[in-house]
């Protein structure tokens, strides 16, 4: 396991702010539909999950990917509520209840992939 560093923690605060980025953009446009389709949340899921599998195999970093995850779902809790002039970003529909779910899901099953095993580095080093 690495040890701590600043340069992890950098990465972590930097992780949280792309997924805050990411779940904003997802937020915003999850609702919107193309002759019925709804193409903003087949984007929106996409891009969300894309962000944090990109993170987690980039950095190899499981902390990362789960700063990223908890930036884009931090986002959208807070869009999600009702507007101080009473407009609401996220209805109760089962896109936005989609939408909603996604992000922890697939944050969950990144995070807890377990790492990659090199065999040929081990048997190197074994010998």
């Amino acid at each position: 396991m690495p040890r701590f560093s600043f340069l992890r923690l950098a990465a972590w605060v930097v992780a949280l702010i792309v997924g805050a980025i990411y779940g904003a953009a997802g937020t915003v446009s999850h609702a919107y539909r193309l002759f019925g389709i709804p193409v903003g949340l087949v984007l929106a899921m996409v891009a969300g999950a894309a962000v944090i599998i990109a993170v987690r195999l980039l950095t190899a970093d499981r902390w990362a990917a789960l700063a990223t995850g908890l930036g884009a779902m931090g986002i959208t809790i807070v869009l999600s509520g009702t507007g101080a002039g009473g407009s609401v970003i996220v209805p109760q529909s089962i896109l936005g209840v989609v939408w909603t779910l996604w992000l922890p899901l697939v944050t969950a099953f990144v995070v807890a992939w377990p790492e990659r095993v090199d065999r040929g580095r081990t048997a190197e080093a074994a010998d």
